[in-house]
């Protein structure tokens, strides 16, 4: 039988898979490539260099990029905003992307097109896809209500400019269920959160995995070096995007409100962040006794095998964590703010230590640095659902049936 060709449109370099924004894309783009000709076009935020072409050479029939433009992006999203649509999609506009998309959808009869973010939206309406074969537009979260949380939490000028956004979000993606063949999101929480104000249409919850080989405590990667024997020194470790307004949002407040306490009680605790972008803000925070600012590194397991545990204390998140299914699976204890655990199927207290007020947290610090048995426990317990439910093809499998694919590999 022929193969069915799909084209996949992307806001940013999916690979490697080294990045919150880039890991559903690539294992999407890795699954899809095992059943499919696919053919990928992306904006690129980053260079596009011979490592990332060979990985896409391997699993693309075609892949093309056009390089995002740099402040001139900026104007572009204010001027979006002042004419009534969204800032995002402005900021995701390019005439070079565009034309190769209609010379792409000119050229070949693509089976299905797949469109990554409301951001890529306006790519589907120039070359009017909608009407030529079936689209599935994978939100993956619900950005309107991102940027509604991100309103309730911020004052001063800011607050009205994000409740705008949301509000122009919302429209966008109130208009999909009625054009788009399906709609997709990273968890059924944030399904129901789309269904909450949308009629019919055909929304799915296609989960995010984890890669359990790379992801492993036994896995080979190169170690920190090893504390005195003597005198361990509890510590945890937050991994993320150090410039991504919720991550900023919860180091600050974590190392504020929470991270004085556990000094107090523990002098010698240290806390690194690991991730690149840091600002000021970040900066600010990890002057603090006790925090290291270890900044962007090309290998996140070392500081994760080398920590007492992960924290993830964030006070605004949409869909899927995957910094809290990483950690899981190199089952390591996890402490995380309620928000964080959205979406994620797995036992409070059993796989991982959900803390929401700062007494919560400190609390919840303690019996991991102090209760050694306990710790050993969450981690096993967590390395143990992730390989129960968080493998990236049992994630994945319900796009065999949105997309009419046969499920065995080719």
């Amino acid at each position: 039988a022929r193969m069915k060709r799909i084209l996949y449109l992307v806001h940013r370099n999916p690979a490697p898979p080294n990045r919150g924004h880039r890991i559903r894309a690539f294992n999407w783009l890795d699954y899809l490539s095992r059943r499919a000709v696919v053919d990928v076009a992306f904006l690129a935020d980053e260079p596009v260099d011979d490592r990332v072409k060979t990985m896409l050479r391997a699993r693309c029939g075609r892949f093309a990029f056009a390089p995002m433009l740099g402040k001139q992006r900026y104007l572009k999203g204010m001027l979006s905003l002042a004419m009534g649509r969204t800032a995002t999609e402005g900021l995701f506009k390019h005439g070079q992307f565009r034309r190769l998309i209609r010379r792409w959808t000119t050229e070949t009869a693509y089976d299905a097109v797949i469109v990554y973010c409301s951001s890529m939206v306006q790519y589907a309406d120039a070359a009017n896809l909608w009407r030529r074969c079936p689209v599935i537009v994978d939100l993956v979260d619900v950005d309107s209500q991102k940027w509604f949380d991100y309103a309730a939490k911020t004052g001063g000028v800011f607050r009205p400019l994000f409740e705008l956004e949301g509000r122009r979000l919302r429209k966008l993606e109130r208009s999909l269920p009625e054009r788009a063949a399906a709609i997709c999101l990273v968890s059924e929480a944030e399904a129901e959160v789309y269904r909450s104000f949308t009629d019919g249409g055909n929304v799915a919850a296609v989960e995010n995995g984890v890669d359990l080989e790379y992801f492993s405590p036994g896995a080979n990667f190169v170690r920190l070096p090893k504390q005195p024997a003597s005198a361990p020194a509890p510590s945890c470790v937050f991994i993320g995007a150090l410039d991504y307004r919720a991550n900023v949002d919860g180091v600050c407040w974590f190392t504020q409100h929470v991270w004085p306490a556990i000094r107090k009680r523990f002098e010698n605790a240290t806390f690194r962040l690991v991730g690149a972008g840091a600002g000021g803000a970040v900066a600010a925070a990890a002057r603090r006794e006790g925090v290291e600012l270890v900044g962007d590194v090309p290998d996140v397991r070392p500081y994760l095998a080398d920590a007492t545990a992960a924290v993830i204390p964030l006070r605004v998140a949409r869909g899927v964590q995957n910094k809290v299914l990483e950690a899981m699976a190199m089952a390591k204890p996890v402490v995380a703010s309620p928000e964080a655990l959205e979406g994620i199927d797995c036992r409070e207290g059993e796989d991982v230590c959900r803390a929401d007020t700062p007494s919560e947290w400190v609390a919840a610090l303690e019996r991991v640095f102090t209760d050694a048995d306990y710790a050993r426990s969450l981690g096993e317990n967590a390395r143990r659902t992730m390989e129960t439910r968080y493998t990236w093809s049992a994630r994945l499998a319900p796009l065999d049936a949105l997309l009419g694919l046969d499920s065995g590999d080719r």
